[in-house]
């Protein structure tokens, strides 16, 4: 039986929210709450819908045009063992894995939480850092300002230092 997940909803198609054609996730609650964010109606930990991680990976294997799945919020890491599981299991299937959060790549891996490192390791690309309204750019590529990182986890991880995506 696979974990439940609480969303706020997804969107089938976007070619906006990561490389390629992206199966979209956003996760409902977040405790950043940044002034100015795309998504408030995410922030409530109560709101949305709770989901099957299998639901949706049936929903992914309904189209074959899909390159990956992008974990959006709300904060994906606030749900770290069934956001782990979707990611993990995306990827099985031949997925590539982008996550959004406003936790930084460093704070994650200070913290040893095994649970949200799990999510970490399931992840290919990762935006991280909170949304800052005073440092807004639409001309930024898959992040909405400029102290956000987009990260080449599968690299960080190899060679054990931060690295950022070329995509960025």
């Amino acid at each position: 039986m696979s974990k439940k997940v609480r969303i706020a909803g997804v969107v089938k198609e976007s070619i906006v929210d990561g490389p390629g054609i992206r199966f979209v996730v956003f996760a409902q609650g977040c405790p950043h709450q940044c002034e100015g964010c795309h998504n408030p109606a995410t922030h409530d930990s109560n709101g949305g819908n709770l989901v099957d991680v299998d639901a949706i990976i049936d929903e992914m294997r309904k189209n074959p045009l899909l390159d990956g799945i992008t974990l959006s919020g709300g904060e994906p890491f606030e749900q770290p063992e069934a956001f782990c599981e979707l990611a993990k299991r995306s990827k099985e299937l031949g997925y590539h894995v982008m996550t959004y959060t406003g936790y930084t790549y460093e704070t994650l891996l200070e913290k040893k939480d095994a649970r949200r490192l799990c999510l970490l390791e399931n992840t290919d690309l990762l935006v991280d850092g909170k949304f800052e309204v005073k440092k807004k750019s639409l001309m930024l590529k898959f992040r909405g300002s400029k102290n956000q990182r987009i990260i080449d986890v599968n690299k960080s991880r190899r060679d054990n230092r931060l690295t950022l995506s070329e995509i960025s």
